[in-house]
């Protein structure tokens, strides 16, 4: 069974950093396109960064610059370091994973979900 677990959010101020973790069991990372997605309240659920199974990345535009996707050696977490964070990044981020090649920012490409971390930015 998949498990997505989300850890590392919560609150600073504007410029500050966050790095954000997902635990992956019953998974294998390096099979499959892994992703961070927030959602901000009253808005839709958007891609913010993915890393494909060869290990390239790609950012939304309001990131690049700011945040990092990496996953370790083992293959087990997946990260994200914010940096230079603003108030529009607050928002809840979902960790996600789907077991195919292609790899995009797309919401619904991704099959399994985690429960979410809130981040919280304050200027």
């Amino acid at each position: 069974q998949v498990q997505l677990v989300e850890s590392g959010g919560g609150s600073v101020q504007a410029g500050g950093s966050l790095r954000l973790s997902c635990a992956a069991s019953g998974y294998t990372l390096s099979r499959a396109c892994m992703g961070w997605f927030r959602q901000a309240p009253g808005k839709e659920r958007e891609g913010v960064a993915i890393i494909d199974r060869a290990g390239r990345t790609s950012y939304a535009d309001s990131v690049k610059g700011r945040f990092t996707i990496s996953k370790d050696g083992a293959e087990s977490t997946l990260y994200l370091q914010m940096d230079s964070l603003k108030p529009e990044d607050t928002a809840m981020y979902y960790c996600a994973s789907v077991s195919r090649a292609v790899c995009t920012l797309s919401v619904g490409l991704f099959v399994f979900w985690g429960q979410g971390t809130q981040v919280t930015v304050s200027s």
